[in-house]
Protein backbone atom coordinates (compact mmCIF):
# COMPACT_ATOMS: atom_id res chain seq x y z
CA UNK A 1 0.00 0.00 0.00
CA UNK A 2 1.15 3.73 -0.43
CA UNK A 3 1.73 6.20 2.16
CA UNK A 4 -1.66 8.21 0.92
CA UNK A 5 -3.73 4.47 1.16
CA UNK A 6 -2.14 3.75 4.66
CA UNK A 7 -3.00 6.97 5.98
CA UNK A 8 -6.74 6.63 4.79
CA UNK A 9 -6.84 3.45 5.80
CA UNK A 10 -6.33 4.85 9.18
CA UNK A 11 -8.11 8.01 9.22
CA UNK A 12 -11.12 5.93 8.32
CA UNK A 13 -10.70 3.40 10.79
CA UNK A 14 -9.98 6.17 13.60
CA UNK A 15 -13.42 8.25 12.84
CA UNK A 16 -15.25 4.42 12.69
CA UNK A 17 -14.43 3.68 16.16
CA UNK A 18 -14.72 7.03 17.16
CA UNK A 19 -18.44 6.45 16.40
CA UNK A 20 -18.88 2.92 17.67
CA UNK A 21 -17.36 4.03 20.42
CA UNK A 22 -19.93 7.05 20.76
CA UNK A 23 -23.18 4.92 20.02
CA UNK A 24 -22.22 2.16 22.76
CA UNK A 25 -22.28 5.08 25.58
CA UNK A 26 -25.77 4.50 26.37
CA UNK A 27 -24.92 0.78 26.96
CA UNK A 28 -24.10 -0.92 30.24
CA UNK A 29 -21.01 0.53 32.17
CA UNK A 30 -19.57 -2.95 31.90
CA UNK A 31 -20.04 -3.54 28.59
CA UNK A 32 -16.79 -2.31 26.78
CA UNK A 33 -16.61 -0.39 23.56
CA UNK A 34 -15.29 -2.02 20.53
CA UNK A 35 -11.73 -1.45 19.46
CA UNK A 36 -11.00 -3.58 16.49
CA UNK A 37 -11.17 0.20 13.87
CA UNK A 38 -8.81 1.23 16.44
CA UNK A 39 -6.11 -1.17 16.20
CA UNK A 40 -6.70 -1.36 12.21
CA UNK A 41 -6.35 2.72 12.55
CA UNK A 42 -3.44 2.44 15.05
CA UNK A 43 -1.18 -0.36 12.68
CA UNK A 44 -2.00 1.45 9.53
CA UNK A 45 -0.74 4.61 11.02
CA UNK A 46 2.32 2.98 12.52
CA UNK A 47 3.42 1.46 8.68
CA UNK A 48 2.52 5.14 7.68
CA UNK A 49 5.04 6.58 10.35
CA UNK A 50 7.47 3.74 8.88
CA UNK A 51 7.37 4.33 5.63
CA UNK A 52 7.78 8.32 6.33
CA UNK A 53 10.59 7.11 8.37
CA UNK A 54 12.20 4.77 5.29
CA UNK A 55 12.21 8.00 2.80
CA UNK A 56 14.25 10.55 5.42
CA UNK A 57 16.38 8.01 7.00
CA UNK A 58 15.22 9.16 10.21
CA UNK A 59 12.42 11.03 12.13
CA UNK A 60 10.61 13.67 10.62
CA UNK A 61 10.33 15.99 13.55
CA UNK A 62 8.40 19.15 11.67
CA UNK A 63 5.84 20.16 14.00
CA UNK A 64 2.75 17.89 11.89
CA UNK A 65 4.66 14.63 11.54
CA UNK A 66 5.91 14.97 15.29
CA UNK A 67 1.97 15.40 16.13
CA UNK A 68 0.95 12.59 14.05
CA UNK A 69 3.86 10.31 16.09
CA UNK A 70 2.57 11.62 19.04
CA UNK A 71 -1.02 10.58 18.43
CA UNK A 72 -0.29 7.58 17.10
CA UNK A 73 1.70 6.55 20.75
CA UNK A 74 -1.54 8.18 22.24
CA UNK A 75 -3.84 5.38 20.53
CA UNK A 76 -1.43 2.34 20.73
CA UNK A 77 -1.35 2.77 24.56
CA UNK A 78 -4.90 3.74 24.67
CA UNK A 79 -5.57 0.80 23.25
CA UNK A 80 -3.10 -1.44 25.27
CA UNK A 81 -4.50 0.33 28.61
CA UNK A 82 -8.08 -0.70 27.23
CA UNK A 83 -7.33 -4.55 27.48
CA UNK A 84 -7.55 -4.76 31.08
CA UNK A 85 -8.51 -1.38 32.17
CA UNK A 86 -12.01 0.56 31.61
CA UNK A 87 -10.37 3.74 29.14
CA UNK A 88 -11.74 2.87 26.20
CA UNK A 89 -14.38 5.58 25.87
CA UNK A 90 -11.35 8.33 26.00
CA UNK A 91 -11.27 6.83 22.29
CA UNK A 92 -14.49 8.82 21.33
CA UNK A 93 -11.42 11.87 22.06
CA UNK A 94 -8.04 10.47 21.15
CA UNK A 95 -8.92 8.79 17.86
CA UNK A 96 -10.55 12.12 16.00
CA UNK A 97 -7.34 13.75 17.52
CA UNK A 98 -5.28 10.93 15.45
CA UNK A 99 -7.45 11.32 12.46
CA UNK A 100 -6.94 14.72 12.39
CA UNK A 101 -3.09 14.44 13.07
CA UNK A 102 -2.58 12.26 10.67
CA UNK A 103 -4.78 14.31 8.08
CA UNK A 104 -3.14 17.37 8.30
CA UNK A 105 0.54 15.91 8.14
CA UNK A 106 -0.64 14.00 5.32
CA UNK A 107 -1.30 17.66 3.23
CA UNK A 108 1.03 19.77 5.19
CA UNK A 109 3.68 21.16 2.68
CA UNK A 110 5.86 22.49 5.70
CA UNK A 111 9.57 21.77 4.89
CA UNK A 112 10.94 18.56 6.52
CA UNK A 113 12.74 18.47 9.80
CA UNK A 114 14.50 15.30 9.68
CA UNK A 115 16.17 13.99 13.00
CA UNK A 116 18.68 11.17 12.24
CA UNK A 117 19.34 9.40 16.08
CA UNK A 118 22.97 7.15 15.71
CA UNK A 119 23.51 6.33 19.34
CA UNK A 120 21.64 5.02 22.26
CA UNK A 121 21.94 8.28 24.67
CA UNK A 122 19.46 10.14 22.44
CA UNK A 123 17.24 7.75 21.24
CA UNK A 124 16.82 6.73 25.03
CA UNK A 125 16.11 10.96 25.93
CA UNK A 126 14.02 11.01 23.01
CA UNK A 127 11.08 8.06 23.11
CA UNK A 128 11.12 8.61 26.87
CA UNK A 129 10.11 12.23 26.05
CA UNK A 130 7.56 10.86 23.46
CA UNK A 131 6.48 8.31 25.93
CA UNK A 132 5.99 10.90 29.10
CA UNK A 133 3.93 13.11 26.54
CA UNK A 134 1.83 10.26 25.38
CA UNK A 135 0.97 9.05 28.92
CA UNK A 136 0.07 12.39 30.01
CA UNK A 137 -1.80 13.55 27.51
CA UNK A 138 -4.37 10.57 28.28
CA UNK A 139 -3.89 11.37 31.83
CA UNK A 140 -4.83 15.16 31.40
CA UNK A 141 -7.89 13.79 29.17
CA UNK A 142 -9.06 11.31 31.52
CA UNK A 143 -8.72 14.53 34.17
CA UNK A 144 -11.48 15.97 31.90
CA UNK A 145 -13.72 13.29 32.04
CA UNK A 146 -13.07 13.45 35.21
CA UNK A 147 -14.14 16.73 35.52
CA UNK A 148 -17.37 16.68 33.44
CA UNK A 149 -18.26 13.14 35.43
CA UNK A 150 -17.79 15.03 38.96
CA UNK A 151 -19.83 18.11 37.93
CA UNK A 152 -22.98 16.04 35.69
CA UNK A 153 -23.53 13.53 38.93
CA UNK A 154 -24.49 15.91 40.67
CA UNK A 155 -27.76 16.55 38.14
CA UNK A 156 -30.78 14.30 38.86
CA UNK A 157 -30.86 12.19 36.60
CA UNK A 158 -27.22 11.91 35.83
CA UNK A 159 -26.86 11.96 31.96
CA UNK A 160 -26.10 8.61 29.74
CA UNK A 161 -22.68 9.37 29.25
CA UNK A 162 -22.03 9.32 33.00
CA UNK A 163 -23.95 6.77 33.55
CA UNK A 164 -21.73 4.65 30.66
CA UNK A 165 -18.24 5.41 32.54
CA UNK A 166 -16.73 3.68 35.46
CA UNK A 167 -17.20 4.21 39.29
CA UNK A 168 -15.73 7.89 39.89
CA UNK A 169 -13.79 6.27 42.20
CA UNK A 170 -11.99 4.06 39.93
CA UNK A 171 -11.68 6.62 36.93
CA UNK A 172 -10.01 8.29 39.95
CA UNK A 173 -7.53 5.37 40.32
CA UNK A 174 -6.56 5.50 36.91
CA UNK A 175 -5.92 8.91 36.55
CA UNK A 176 -3.16 8.31 39.06
CA UNK A 177 -2.13 5.26 38.02
CA UNK A 178 -1.56 7.33 34.52
CA UNK A 179 0.05 10.03 36.23
CA UNK A 180 2.69 7.57 37.94
CA UNK A 181 3.89 5.95 34.75
CA UNK A 182 3.69 9.08 32.99
CA UNK A 183 6.04 10.51 35.75
CA UNK A 184 8.24 8.34 35.93
CA UNK A 185 8.77 8.56 31.78
CA UNK A 186 9.09 12.22 32.23
CA UNK A 187 11.89 11.76 35.29
CA UNK A 188 13.99 9.97 32.85
CA UNK A 189 13.63 12.23 30.27
CA UNK A 190 15.02 14.89 31.85
CA UNK A 191 17.54 13.11 34.06
CA UNK A 192 18.91 11.51 30.11
CA UNK A 193 18.62 15.37 28.99
CA UNK A 194 20.81 16.34 31.94
CA UNK A 195 23.43 13.57 31.52
CA UNK A 196 23.40 13.04 27.26
CA UNK A 197 22.98 16.78 26.10
CA UNK A 198 25.99 19.11 26.41
CA UNK A 199 23.88 22.19 27.26
CA UNK A 200 20.17 21.68 28.06
CA UNK A 201 19.82 25.61 29.17
CA UNK A 202 21.16 26.55 25.72
CA UNK A 203 19.37 29.15 23.96
CA UNK A 204 17.39 27.13 21.95
CA UNK A 205 16.47 24.42 24.61
CA UNK A 206 15.91 26.61 27.53
CA UNK A 207 12.55 27.55 27.58
CA UNK A 208 11.71 23.54 26.98
CA UNK A 209 13.95 22.59 29.88
CA UNK A 210 12.62 24.82 32.53
CA UNK A 211 8.76 24.11 31.18
CA UNK A 212 9.25 20.37 31.63
CA UNK A 213 11.11 20.51 34.87
CA UNK A 214 7.94 22.90 35.98
CA UNK A 215 5.68 20.26 34.83
CA UNK A 216 7.54 17.62 36.82
CA UNK A 217 7.36 19.70 39.97
CA UNK A 218 3.57 19.84 39.52
CA UNK A 219 2.99 16.08 38.89
CA UNK A 220 5.61 14.68 41.58
CA UNK A 221 3.75 17.22 43.59
CA UNK A 222 0.67 16.11 42.85
CA UNK A 223 1.05 12.46 43.56
CA UNK A 224 2.66 13.39 46.80
CA UNK A 225 -0.12 15.16 48.34
CA UNK A 226 -2.15 12.34 46.61
CA UNK A 227 -0.02 10.10 49.25
CA UNK A 228 0.32 12.13 52.22
CA UNK A 229 -2.81 14.66 51.97
CA UNK A 230 -5.26 12.64 50.25
CA UNK A 231 -5.18 15.08 47.37
CA UNK A 232 -8.53 14.20 45.07
CA UNK A 233 -11.45 15.59 43.13
CA UNK A 234 -11.17 19.21 41.74
CA UNK A 235 -7.64 19.61 43.23
CA UNK A 236 -5.81 16.73 40.85
CA UNK A 237 -7.91 17.89 38.11
CA UNK A 238 -6.69 21.37 37.94
CA UNK A 239 -2.79 20.18 38.59
CA UNK A 240 -3.17 17.58 36.39
CA UNK A 241 -4.24 20.37 33.75
CA UNK A 242 -1.99 22.80 34.76
CA UNK A 243 1.17 20.23 34.58
CA UNK A 244 0.24 19.00 30.85
CA UNK A 245 0.02 22.80 29.53
CA UNK A 246 3.09 23.09 30.66
CA UNK A 247 4.24 19.92 29.09
CA UNK A 248 2.17 21.21 25.89
CA UNK A 249 3.88 24.66 25.50
CA UNK A 250 7.23 23.01 26.42
CA UNK A 251 7.13 20.23 23.23
CA UNK A 252 5.26 22.01 21.01
CA UNK A 253 4.79 26.12 21.88
CA UNK A 254 8.15 26.92 20.04
CA UNK A 255 7.83 24.24 17.26
CA UNK A 256 4.40 26.12 16.77
CA UNK A 257 5.54 29.54 16.84
CA UNK A 258 8.76 28.94 14.73
CA UNK A 259 7.43 26.33 11.84
CA UNK A 260 4.29 27.52 11.43
CA UNK A 261 4.33 31.80 12.29
CA UNK A 262 7.85 32.41 11.49
CA UNK A 263 8.73 29.68 9.07
CA UNK A 264 11.75 28.93 10.42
Amino acid sequence: MTTLQLALLSIGAYVCNALLIARHFHKHRSEKAPLSPGWIGAAAHFAYIGANFQQYQGFNFSFFSTASLVSMIVSLLLLTAALNKPVEKLGVILFPIAALMLGLDLVSTEKPHPLHIHNWQMSTHVLTSIVAYSLLNIAALQAILLAIQDRQLHSHPPKRFIQSLPPLQTMEALLFQMLSVGLFFLTISLISGFIFIKDLFAQHLAHKTVLSILAWIIFSGLILGRIRYGWRGRTAIKLTLCGFLSLLLAYFGSKLVLELILHR
